[in-house]
């Protein structure tokens, strides 16, 4: 396990802030997110050596039993953010903005982004592109940090046509490209990279001065972040075929965690079997 003074320079009893991933990128070394739900796994994640918390509104599949990510709600999100805080020291800590709670404003963006950095975030997430910038921009102008999310967007699923695979064709890379350029420009400090091409994850990520965390986006993003539920084969859904089964094999649930963080660090994970073409 990676010990918690890093080349960042941060000290042990300190959370990792945006700085910490900028510059643990600048020195290639891959970062460590999982979601996380709750106190007692944050505190086992965390002895693993993940570095970030994504409490995500994946929530609703796996932790509610819901079809989709759309009914969770602010005060949900809210809940869980303060449970993950609590069993946590160290990592990041990143709270999703559910559907429908940032969307209609920058205004009603900021105030429930406020929400979950009051209780205990250190970042917040939000999905899409453009559409975004000027809220993205609102948001870091008030001392907010912002994470990006590009590609297969859940929440905008319906519109999407379902889980599939984006930014294939030509056309449709550059524009996922542009989205990611303007994200960046708004003032975003990392952006999540779902289900896409391998070669756009490299892209992107060459393209831009932050860190990219992967989903099904290939090996070359600055890091890779995985559903815990799936990665410990406990969501009993469908599975994506970015995800892969750490429990297979592991003693423990810890073990099987390591090995997840061990991997991403050494860039044995993700392997061409996990990514699209």
């Amino acid at each position: 396990m990676r010990t918690l003074q890093t080349n960042a320079g941060r000290e042990d009893d300190m959370r990792l802030t945006t700085a910490h991933l900028h510059k643990l990128r600048q020195e290639n070394e891959k970062l460590t997110m999982l979601s996380c739900y709750d106190a007692s796994f944050a505190a086992l994640c965390e002895a693993a050596g993940v570095e970030i918390f994504l409490v995500g509104d994946s929530l609703g599949m796996v932790v509610q039993g819901h079809d989709s990510t759309l009914p969770v709600t602010m005060d949900e999100m809210i809940y869980h953010t303060r449970c993950v805080v609590r069993g946590s020291k160290t990592a990041l800590v990143v709270g999703d903005l559910p559907f429908g709670s940032y969307q209609r404003s920058a205004e009603q963006a900021f105030e429930n982004a406020a929400r979950l950095m009051a209780a205990g975030a250190g970042m917040v997430k939000l999905e899409g592109g453009a559409v975004m910038a000027d809220t993205v921009a609102f948001l870091v102008a008030r001392g907010i940090p912002v994470m990006g999310h590009l590609g297969l967007t859940p929440q905008s699923v319906h519109t999407l046509g379902g889980y599939r695979v984006q930014g294939k064709g030509e056309e449709a890379a550059q524009r996922i490209r542009n989205d990611a350029k303007l994200l960046q420009d708004a003032g975003i400090a990392a952006l999540v990279l779902e289900c896409v091409p391998s070669g756009l994850g490299k892209q992107i990520t060459e393209e831009l001065a932050i860190p990219t965390i992967g989903i099904g986006a290939g090996p070359s993003c600055s890091g890779q972040i995985l559903i815990l539920h799936d990665m410990l084969d406990v969501y009993p859904g469908k599975k994506a075929k970015f995800v892969k089964n750490y429990m297979k094999g592991a003693g423990s649930i810890q073990e099987a965690i390591q090995t997840f963080v061990r991997e991403v660090k050494s860039g044995a994970f993700p392997t061409p079997e996990y990514c699209f073409s």
